[in-house]
């Protein structure tokens, strides 16, 4: 039962971890008080249960990190590093991890399959090497040269796994001159080479290089330095943030709540409240300012690799950390993009479509936000920041205004700084009235440059992240809450009493085999029509349409439940066998849910960027990030629940603190129940790997029970 006392003490504290189950000292002791008077084995008093927690957890729960962000808002932040480590060395996930980008010999599924993962990140971010299996475990790294065994000399450049096959990419090389030392690159394109036709076990050392097309090989790579030997992979998380209520209650109690989960792993794993992490809460700073946290750390792992245990191969490995996307509401995403949000002129983040209220309701405007604009990138948007930092230096805050208006660019981050740039401008010149003005715009500005890490939002300077187009679309929000919501309050308003009941009954008899939903509660959709959530509308957009047929306001109605279902469906695939055609399919069903709401009513187009969303960037988002049912948030909004019996169980005075202590228990028990392994200090300068004994490993192994209560399905 390590690392418990005994068995007894270990079932207590899984009793008081499970996540949905939370116990008070008072519960506590009245189930401690139960088991004695079933004369039960090895009962402890509460403080002994209190002290053995707390041991347990110091060795196993992930650490807590307190943090003080640029504005002086002191919040915790459980170790991302940490929490992807569990991953790696817990015996039952490390098996689904996927480290390479795939080209599938079949349907495209996950998150290795997507176009970000193959062609949107610098290849240094990707994982650099490889195992050989057959030469000792040699380390194959990029950017070194190789040789194959007919000769051929090869600079690897991405591994890649090719329709199940380990392959590389890499730039083909030819040698020139009189000494072997010397190597030119005459060939630049790119090939695959099956990595079945081993390197030579020997890297050439050379003493001289010239390079054409800056394709310049580093000997060694610089990574095979930083790795010491250990393999060197790369984890890309999703950071999710939204502001959630910490209290169950109608009352709403304001934490701002940042999530991640490890894009390693596939889309069913990803999407069970097991694989859902929580990172850190406050009811003071923004997302922004927590993401700046979780920024920190995660660079830092680019220069010191965290160091973990492989329950794959039983070895070491180091890994690096990197943000793959922020999948949120629309107006967090916003908010994430330094976007003005949907009240602007501007009202896309990824696009620099809009204009005027008058000029939207011109032809050419009204007809560009069916299609989209230029694209807008994190550098763009940066550079847009920067400029609007430095006019607020000026000390007026109309121009600021007129460019956010103008551009649609408004960080909510920056707007705190631009405030006190302009705020320290008028108390300078009310000091010292004959200081110039030239004078004292000089001094905020290099005041600005000096402090420009504090200032700039973190989402637009991650590595690996271009915020503008890491934003997909969210399907909850922008299609259960979003499409099917409005042509849900179109039509329901205008029935009758005798229409609502048929509607109900209808929609009650509903054959739901082939559906993936729960039971219908037809009654409670009818009499709750104003209130309805995700799942219900997961429902009507799956249903409807074969019930409403007779009781639409008008055929335009009907056709739009036909075309929202069409499109509902086509969002859903588990599975894009051809993309090209998978994207042609969906383009043309967006098409025509955005066309027929236009023609019922077209102030819709300029008022609902959800919409424009869909009719103009549904394809690139499906083209980057795959499935959009892969970023789809429902487990997050599902951790909410979690979330909120630790807000009410804290004790209300540090509650940024005690929320992250409280649910790091939580982590360290899914890692002693998983077998996942920790390091110990066995003796001085000595540390091993441990993991719990065979009993607490069994007991999520072989009690279904237990797994439904952690969310593991």
């Amino acid at each position: 039962w390590f690392p418990y006392e005994s068995r007894t003490m270990f079932l207590l504290d899984l009793l008081d971890s499970l996540p949905r189950i939370r116990l008070s000292d008072t519960s506590m002791r009245l189930v401690l008080w139960v088991m004695k008077e079933c004369s039960a084995r090895d009962v402890p008093s509460l403080n002994a249960l209190r002290q053995a927690q707390e041991r347990v957890s110091k060795q196993t729960a992930v650490s807590s990190l307190e943090y003080k962000s640029a504005k002086g808002n002191i919040f915790y932040v459980l170790d991302p590093r940490e929490i992807v480590s569990i991953d790696w060395s817990t015996p039952k996930t490390r098996s689904f991890i996927h480290v390479y980008p795939e080209v599938p010999d079949g349907p495209i599924t996950d998150f290795w399959h997507t176009g970000k993962m193959h062609a949107g990140y610098d290849l240094d971010m990707l994982t650099p090497m490889w195992v050989s299996d057959t030469h000792n475990g040699r380390h194959y790294y990029t950017k070194e040269f190789a040789q194959l065994h007919d000769g051929t000399f090869v600079i690897p450049v991405r591994w890649v796994v090719m329709k199940g096959q380990m392959s590389v990419d890499v730039f083909e090389v030819d040698t020139e001159g009189s000494f072997p030392s010397v190597m030119v690159i005459i060939v630049a394109k790119t090939s695959v080479i099956c990595s079945n036709n081993p390197f030579l076990d020997s890297v050439l050392q050379c003493d001289q290089i010239k390079t054409f097309l800056h394709h310049h090989p580093h000997l060694p790579n610089p990574l095979r330095l930083l790795a010491g030997g250990d393999p060197l992979y790369s984890s890309f998380v999703d950071y999710w943030g939204d502001d959630v209520s910490g209290n169950r209650s109608k009352s709403f109690n304001k934490h701002n709540n940042a999530y991640i989960t490890h894009r390693n792993l596939p889309r069913k794993l990803l999407q069970q409240e097991y694989h859902v992490h929580f990172v850190s809460t406050s009811q003071h700073a923004s997302i922004t300012e927590q993401f700046m946290a979780f920024k920190a750390i995660a660079e830092s792992t680019h220069t010191e690799p965290v160091r973990v245990h492989d329950a794959k191969t039983g070895g070491h490995a180091k890994l690096r950390i990197f943000a793959n996307s922020n999948p949120a509401d629309n107006p967090m995403q916003s908010e994430m993009s330094s976007h003005i949000g949907g009240a602007g002129n501007c009202k896309c983040r990824k696009c620099k479509v809009g204009g005027t209220k008058r000029e939207k309701e011109g032809l050419e405007v009204y007809h560009s936000l069916f299609e989209g604009g230029e694209p807008r990138t994190a550098q763009d948007t940066l550079r847009e920041v920067w400029i609007q930092l430095e006019k607020a230096c000026e000390g007026v805050m109309l121009p600021v205004k007129e460019r956010q208006t103008e551009t649609g660019v408004k960080d909510a981050y920056a707007q705190h700084w631009v405030e006190q740039l302009i705020a320290r401008f008028k108390q300078m010149h009310a000091e010292d009235p004959a200081r110039s003005r030239e004078s004292i715009v000089q001094e905020l500005k290099v005041w600005l440059h000096e402090h420009a890490h504090d200032v700039l939002n973190p989402f637009l300077t991650m590595p690996g992240l271009d915020v503008n187009r890491d934003t997909p679309i969210e399907l909850l929000h922008t299609v259960l809450l979003g499409l099917l919501k409005y042509t849900w309050h179109w039509c329901h308003p205008t029935w009758k009493d005798d229409q609502k009941k048929y509607f109900s009954l209808r929609l009650a008899s509903t054959d739901t085999n082939g559906l993936s939903i729960p039971a219908i509660r037809a009654d409670y959709i009818m009499q709750y029509a104003g209130s309805l959530i995700g799942r219900q509308f997961k429902i009507l957009g799956q249903t409807a349409s074969f019930h409403t047929y007779d009781i639409c306001p008008s055929k335009l109605h009907y056709d739009l439940w036909k075309a929202s279902g069409e499109l509902d469906a086509l969002l859903w695939f588990p599975e894009i066998d051809d993309l090209d055609d998978y994207v042609t399919n969906i383009t043309v069903a967006a098409g025509n849910v955005v066309d027929i709401i236009a023609a019922i009513d077209p102030s819709k187009i300029v008022e609902k960027t959800k919409l424009h969303l869909l009719a103009a960037h549904l394809e690139e988002d499906i083209r980057r990030h795959g499935n959009l049912i892969n970023v789809i948030t429902e487990s997050q909004e599902s951790f909410n629940a979690i979330f909120r019996l630790s807000s009410i169980y804290s004790n209300h005075l540090a509650p940024s603190r005690d929320i992250a202590r409280s649910l790091s228990r939580i982590e360290g028990m899914k890692r002693r129940l998983g077998g996942g392994y920790w390091l110990v200090e066995e003796s001085e300068g000595c540390n091993s790997w441990v993991c719990s004994g065979p009993g607490v490993r069994g007991y999520m192994k072989t009690r279904p029970s237990i797994q439904r209560h952690l969310g593991w399905s």
